[in-house]
């Protein structure tokens, strides 16, 4: 784990990842109809990443969102969480203005899409005003202004699509929504003295966590009335929508992956789930024949062995298209081919997703003897 600034120049001299991720992983705008599959948003919307953060709770010089892994800073895993979901339309990242060039860096080096980088405030709160109001701008067409925009911290990267679609519907219907987790730990009130006053029962809060959604009409409009007060010790958006727009928003417990880098010990724990995210999924191609079908068995026992998690489809057409954008490693089982063209589809595949991966995916081709599949296949 490096946690000094991501460096963003190519470097000839560097041993590892290439700077570049691959010859096959650009992709054109228009490719991937097919990939449309799943759960679809059928309205507009828009992200607002708040990444101004100074990292002063961390003790580093660097601020987390910055902090390298695997050769790529924390943020552009968190931006890559948001492009791989096919309706969200754009993504606002907000950085302070001394970090505007560092982040425009590292979005040309990792080939972000869907990415705007604007200026943050002084405060949270200012910096989550200044990305909402970015996206009303009068030169944007009424078709590119979002219907719900959804915040979250750029140093939350492990949000799932299942939880964000939750989000997106809940908050379109209600005006507002947000994640909440149980509390681990009793809330206590002290007197100024620094005795105890009072404690808070804890099965009945909740800890307010991100993603939040809203509607652009209700996030706008709180963002216009709330007061500098506000803007500069408050940090809930939710509660600006209640006490500005008298929305009550949908709660919606989230999984325990929400969490958020906070402290130094974090960063290695975000550093090992990544890794571990990369190595585990895993997609296998069986085709439609007998054989093919037979030894998903096969393949499932030996990851099963592993603790590894296995998916099993015949190929990446419809529906299945939506494999292409959660697993890192495809394994192409062939009973009636002795070519690469089916390895070769799941290249092209891969090329029209217009993803921005983390990643290169490895795809391993698995091909049959007649023999072989006797002997081999229960």
């Amino acid at each position: 784990m490096d946690v000094s600034p991501a460096k963003v120049q190519s470097d000839a001299s560097e041993v590892g990842r290439p700077v570049h991720p691959g010859g096959f992983l650009a992709g054109e705008a228009g490719k991937s109809d097919h990939l449309k599959a799943g759960r679809i948003v059928d309205f507009p919307v828009s992200v607002v990443l708040p990444a101004g953060g100074t990292g002063e709770r961390t003790g580093l010089q660097t601020p987390k969102q910055f902090c390298s892994f695997l050769g790529r800073p924390l943020i552009s895993f968190t931006i890559q969480t948001f492009e791989r979901v096919s309706w969200i339309q754009n993504i606002v990242v907000v950085v302070a203005k001394e970090n505007m060039d560092m982040m425009m860096d590292i979005i040309q080096r990792f080939q972000h899409k869907k990415v705007q980088v604007i200026p943050g405030g002084s405060t949270r709160h200012r910096s989550i005003c200044n990305g909402v109001m970015a996206l009303g701008e009068e030169e944007r067409s009424a078709d590119d202004k979002p219907k719900v925009v959804i915040v979250h911290d750029a140093v939350r990267p492990f949000v799932e699509e299942d939880f964000l679609h939750k989000i997106a519907v809940a908050a379109k219907e209600q005006g507002a929504a947000g994640a909440t987790r149980p509390l681990v730990s009793t809330v206590i009130a002290t007197t100024s003295e620094g005795y105890l006053d009072h404690s808070l029962e804890r099965a009945k809060y909740r800890a307010s966590e991100m993603p939040q959604g809203f509607t652009y009409d209700v996030i706008h409009q709180a963002y216009q009335r709330c007061t500098e007060s506000d803007l500069e010790f408050g940090t809930e958006c939710l509660h600006l929508a209640l006490q500005y727009c008298g929305t009550n928003a949908k709660l919606i417990e989230g999984p325990p992956t929400l969490w958020k880098v906070t402290y130094k010990r974090d960063l290695a724990a975000a550093e090992s789930i990544i890794k571990e995210m990369l190595s585990q999924s895993t997609c296998l191609l069986t085709g439609e024949s007998t054989p093919g079908v037979r030894s998903a068995d096969v393949f499932q026992k030996a990851f099963g062995a592993l603790d590894m998690k296995l998916d099993v489809i015949p190929d990446l057409m419809g529906d299945n298209a939506r494999y292409l954008l959660k697993a890192w490693n495809f394994i192409q089982v062939s009973f009636h081919s002795s070519c690469l063209s089916e390895v070769e589809d799941i290249l092209v595949a891969l090329d029209a997703t217009n993803q921005a991966l983390l990643h290169p995916p490895v795809v391993i081709w698995v091909s049959f003897t007649a023999l072989l599949k006797d002997k081999w296949l229960p």
